[in-house]
């Protein structure tokens, strides 16, 4: 006989409810049950899982391990299910999209609402990942079109660039700076400065630009994302340079915008697995995304 399914139902409803009395109670069984199939589990998998004492079941460390590997199998089930979910809700047919959270914010809304109003019975499902779990998705073939910032195309993949502007200052209502039409790095010498991650690729462009001036800014705040550089901002508590889908999202809401006199180039692509079936539905969609990227494009040239 060998571990089974039940068995590990039972392990984690007992880790969960911290007794044998509770763990029944989850799994609609009874004491008993619970009692026998634990001691079935530590006798097969020759593991002391529990301490009993006084009537308590204490988590011996062998048991936390086992708990770990556990969930992570129980993350994989939840997902299949959800898989199943969407595969039942989306019976016409579904598009998956995957890309940097500021995307799903700053750029999809629009493109899916366009897309929605032509194709309304195709369901769009979005992940919003960080690298590198985006890239690592898109070289699975796990998505059928995938946003991010690098120029470069994950393995397994084929990409397209979808807009390109330049960085800008945002800076909170009343600054000072804002007297100027736009600014020059030299401008930026001790001033309160919110950044980005020492990691994040636009950071470290900016900073070498800073280093060639030969300007110092003071950094009060780091954060690693842009949404969290502008909220900072609104505060008060120091100006940043972002990209400018960030920038016009949040204008107007206590930030106002100024070009700076250098030119660091904020790109975004749209990639294509190269193994994952094509559509005339996601033909459409890159279509949106195309026109979207074209809009804000102007958009940033008129601000």
């Amino acid at each position: 006989m060998t571990i089974s399914i039940r068995h590990i139902e039972v392990f984690r409803a007992v880790m969960q409810a911290g007794s044998v009395t509770g763990a029944a109670r989850l799994l609609f069984t009874s004491q008993p049950t619970v009692s026998r199939e634990l001691a079935r589990l530590e006798s097969l998998s020759g593991l002391r899982l529990f301490d009993r004492e006084g009537g308590r079941l204490l988590p011996t460390a062998q048991a936390m391990m086992l708990l770990e590997e556990v969930e992570r199998s129980y993350v994989g089930l939840e997902r299949i299910n959800s898989v199943a979910q969407s595969i039942r809700r989306f019976e016409h047919g579904q598009l998956s999209i995957t890309c940097l959270p500021l995307f799903s914010q700053a750029l999809l809304p629009r493109v899916c609402k366009h897309f929605q109003q032509q194709h309304g019975g195709i369901g769009l499902s979005i992940a919003a990942q960080e690298s590198p779990s985006l890239e690592e998705s898109l070289s699975a073939q796990r998505y059928d079109v995938g946003l991010t910032e690098s120029e470069q195309a994950p393995r397994g993949t084929h990409g397209e660039l979808l807009f390109s502007a330049d960085m800008v200052c945002i800076l909170p209502e009343g600054h000072p700076l804002l007297a100027k039409a736009r600014l020059q790095l030299e401008d930026f010498r001790d001033i309160d400065f919110i950044n980005l991650s020492g990691l994040d690729f636009y950071r470290q462009t900016l900073d070498e630009h800073f280093r060639q001036a030969g300007v110092d800014r003071r950094t009060v705040i780091e954060t690693t994302n842009a949404a969290s550089v502008c909220a900072m901002v609104r505060q008060r508590l120091g100006v940043a340079i972002i990209n400018p889908l960030s920038a016009m999202d949040e204008s107007g809401r206590g930030l106002a915008i100024r070009p700076i006199n250098v030119s660091i180039p904020y790109k975004v692509s749209m990639i294509r697995p190269d193994y994952r079936p094509s559509s005339t539905f996601i033909d459409a969609f890159q279509e949106s995304l195309r026109e979207e990227g074209a809009r804000l494009a102007q958009a940033v040239r008129q601000n």
